[in-house]
């Protein structure tokens, strides 16, 4: 009997997504949600999303301590640190998608151009340093970068962007990766201009409350 099923049949879902949209290749990026209140379920290691099985999805929890057949993603650090120091987010999604990787390349965050950067949090896009893959130093550079933020750049690799749930998570990533794309094009012209802080902070407020009774 495999515990959560349904869990981890929308963990797959969600890698295809990714896979099916372009935004990871192969058996890049990764995938996590939280798993009760110990612990949280991702994506294998080195295991394309079509090849995923439910049993597949890796359950640790936030000792480290590993459920499953398979070894969980080399990123398995940064995915852990992010749920269990931000109650806020309850998945987690590190793709390799094209536009935020050529950006990450050059250590270019992605400014507030555009009022939509709001949507990951805050009044910029973060590239956190540079560090080896799967490694405790690339969880530490990723947790500064995420702070207060919902999504940032990895420096020469890629991005994350987290959320309240898988859904949501998701939407995030195509929604930075879109907006990655279009800071690219309006770089091919110019520099684009900058909304201030006074703006974004309204925005940022009036995110609060989008989508709800309140906010319409």
């Amino acid at each position: 009997m495999i515990r959560n099923i349904d869990l981890r049949q929308k963990v797959i879902r969600t890698a295809l997504s990714l896979t099916r949209q372009g935004l990871n290749h192969g058996t890049s990026g990764n995938v996590s949600v939280r798993c009760g209140e110990e612990g949280y379920l991702i994506t294998p290691s080195g295991v394309p999303a079509e090849s995923l099985l439910p049993q597949d999805i890796v359950y640790m929890d936030f000792d480290g301590e590993i459920e499953g057949r398979l070894q969980p993603s080399t990123e398995w650090h940064f995915h852990a640190a992010l749920l269990r120091e931000r109650p806020d987010l309850n998945a987690v999604i590190h793709t390799h998608a094209p536009f935020c990787t050529t950006l990450a390349v050059l250590s270019r965050p992605i400014p507030a151009f555009h009022y939509m950067i709001a949507k990951a949090g805050g009044n910029d896009i973060r590239v956190a340093p540079y560090a080896t893959f799967g490694t405790p130093e690339l969880c530490a550079h990723a947790l500064t970068a995420m702070q207060d933020r919902r999504a940032c750049l990895l420096a020469q690799h890629g991005m994350i962007a987290a959320h309240g749930s898988l859904e949501a998570a998701l939407a995030l990533t195509i929604e930075v990766e879109d907006l990655a794309r279009l800071y690219w094009q309006a770089l091919q012209i110019a520099e684009p201009p900058v909304l201030d802080d006074a703006e974004m902070a309204i925005v940022l407020e009036k995110f609060r409350t989008y989508g709800t009774r309140q906010g319409r």
